[in-house]
């Protein structure tokens, strides 16, 4: 035990990852951007927390800030459960815990959108707790350590793996002060599956500081990328969608959708489902209110989300200036919907489209 973590925080030590959130690993900071970073690569969230930061620095000001706020700072992150868990939990810090972020895996758990993974990760690298984040990365470097051979995304698989790196984690200093060897134990693997030990190819074995440990390498070399076992996902459901740019006088319009479901308050260019051909499309846009003066094709796209795909026709729409309450949307001037409407990447295409000098940052 004592070898394998030695070896594998040397290894950290000269190869960690220089990260923003790590500069200053106070708790707010790391809860912030493990928020971010689930289900978002590193280098898209960089920006973002520094941005978030910017306007929101503790987590008094994110209890204050209005929702509409937290949801443009996340525009084109995606998944806006997430912040808008985060304003929850951050609302309960400031009334049940006077401010002060709770310090255990255990508190951070009740938390609203703090899940086993995110409570562990916060708990150990800002806190030091002696518990293991196991994520992704960490469950494919157990299945090669432990040559694990059966569906890695189980309940069981990730039992195994908590027991595992537990027994193998170093213990916790009597004083954070003195060191962090639980936080740096678990972004030493999170490093390590990032630089080394990579998914869907052969892993970098030949500069693995723990590949001595590993049954997979020793057993099966060559055969690392064999695992972990993962089954097959379902094909997504695909939805067709047709997408309007109704334009007047330098707006364009704009719409919240549901409270509820996909993407729920947030901004959307109107749409409605099938894919129209221009005619079917004058008629949609006479139903609502809206006399084109002149329609014509513009970009298609695609939308992939985690359980559905859209493929989106688009249709850029020239008005006469009227007024909104005439029609059912809102018609928003450019700056208006950079600054002020959060429009999801489901739309970044069109956003884009608009405004083809606007640095649009993707999500994944």
């Amino acid at each position: 035990m004592k070898v394998f973590y030695e070896e594998l925080l040397n290894w950290y030590s000269r190869n960690r990852r220089e990260l923003p959130w790590r500069e200053d690993p106070s708790p707010y900071h790391v809860w912030l951007s493990e928020i971010m970073l689930q289900q978002t690569r590193v280098e898209a969230v960089k920006g973002y927390y520094q941005r978030f930061l910017n306007t929101l620095p503790d987590v008094g000001s994110l209890a204050e800030a209005p929702e509409d706020t937290c949801l443009k700072l996340w525009e084109g992150l995606g998944y806006y459960s997430r912040v808008r868990n985060l304003k929850k939990a951050a609302e309960e810090v400031m009334e049940n815990y006077k401010g002060e972020i709770p310090g255990t895996s255990a508190e951070l758990k009740l938390l609203p959108g703090i899940g086993s993974y995110t409570s562990a990760a916060i708990a150990s690298i800002a806190f030091g707790e002696r518990i293991p984040a196991v994520d992704g990365n960490l469950l494919r470097i157990f299945s090669r350590l432990e040559m694990y051979d059966e569906n890695i995304r189980t309940s069981a698989a990730l039992k195994k793996a908590v027991q595992y790196y537990t027994e193998l984690m170093p213990e916790k200093p009597e004083k954070i002060e003195e060191g962090n060897p639980c936080g740096n134990f678990n972004q030493a693997l999170m490093d390590l599956g990032n630089a080394v030990c990579l998914p869907g190819t052969v892993p970098d074995c030949g500069n693995c500081p723990i590949s001595d440990f590993c049954r997979t390498h020793r057993e099966r070399p060559g055969l690392e990328a064999d695992l972990p076992v993962i089954p097959a996902g379902k094909d997504k459901k695909v939805e067709f969608l047709t997408v309007f740019l109704i334009r007047s006088e330098g707006r364009t319009a704009v719409r919240k959708r549901p409270a509820r479901g996909l993407l729920a308050g947030l901004y959307e260019f109107p749409n409605t489902a099938g894919e129209l051909e221009r005619e079917e499309a004058v008629e949609w846009l006479r139903e609502h209110s809206v006399e084109p003066l002149r329609i014509r094709r513009i970009t298609d796209a695609e939308h992939i989300f985690t359980h559905k795909k859209w493929i989106m026709r688009g249709y850029e729409v020239i008005t006469d200036p009227f007024s909104e309450k005439d029609i059912p949307f809102i018609m928003a001037s450019l700056e208006e919907i950079t600054d002020k409407y959060c429009i999801p990447s489901a739309f970044v295409t069109y956003l884009k489209w608009l405004d083809p000098n606007r640095n649009i940052p993707k999500s994944r």
